[in-house]
């Protein structure tokens, strides 16, 4: 069981009155726990410490499409366009490495080892480390520079970044900061927000 994610974006015209102009994305509407954790600090079990909009609340001028907090409709968050193209998406959203993931690393084309995946701490990997270092440790207990080579992998410990779980040009949120954007040309970065709230 989970809970839903539902959204507007506003646009403030001239007029000075916020409207809202469009929903969320199918794609976006995902419960991607995540995405949302990293996004707005909502429902996941990575324990980021630094989401990039989270618990910012209503917007004391929000347009009516945005309902009131209530059992049903809670946990509301805003980011405008201008906060949102302001992101460094690789910046550390928590104070240190992840206690039960990992970073997959692997060789590229050119040899060099990239990041492909962050992955949950596997029994396999617990178990190379523990042989590897002489004792269980967590991720973020093994020593400087450690590592475990496994199944042709390179698993490091990993500092979550809002890329890692919510990259901003793939799904499934790329589209909405498209459409965040593309209004954004028109109406100006600081009249474009998105207002998110879950249930």
């Amino acid at each position: 069981m989970g809970s839903d994610i539902d959204g507007v974006i506003e646009v403030r015209p001239a007029s000075g009155r916020w409207e809202a102009v469009a929903g969320l994305p199918g794609g976006a509407l995902v419960r991607d726990r995540s995405s949302r954790e990293c996004l707005f600090g909502y429902g996941g079990a990575l324990q980021v410490d630094r989401p990039l909009f989270g618990a910012r609340g209503i917007p004391e001028d929000a347009s009516d499409a945005v309902p009131e907090e209530d059992e049903l409709n809670h946990g509301h968050s805003y980011a405008t366009w201008a906060e949102v193209a302001a992101v460094d998406w690789d910046a550390p959203v928590c104070d240190g490495p992840a206690a039960n993931h990992v970073g997959e690393w692997r060789p590229g084309p050119d040899g060099r080892l990239g990041l492909r995946a962050v992955r949950t701490l596997s029994d396999e990997v617990i178990d190379a480390a523990g042989e590897l270092f002489g004792e269980d440790l967590w991720p973020y207990e093994w020593p400087p520079g450690g590592e475990v080579v496994l199944d042709g992998a390179v698993f490091r410990p990993v500092t979550f970044t809002a890329r890692m779980f919510a990259p901003p040009d793939e799904e499934p949120w790329a589209p909405v900061w498209t459409a965040m954007r593309g209004r954004a040309a028109a109406h100006g970065p600081e009249n474009v927000r998105l207002v998110v709230w879950f249930g």
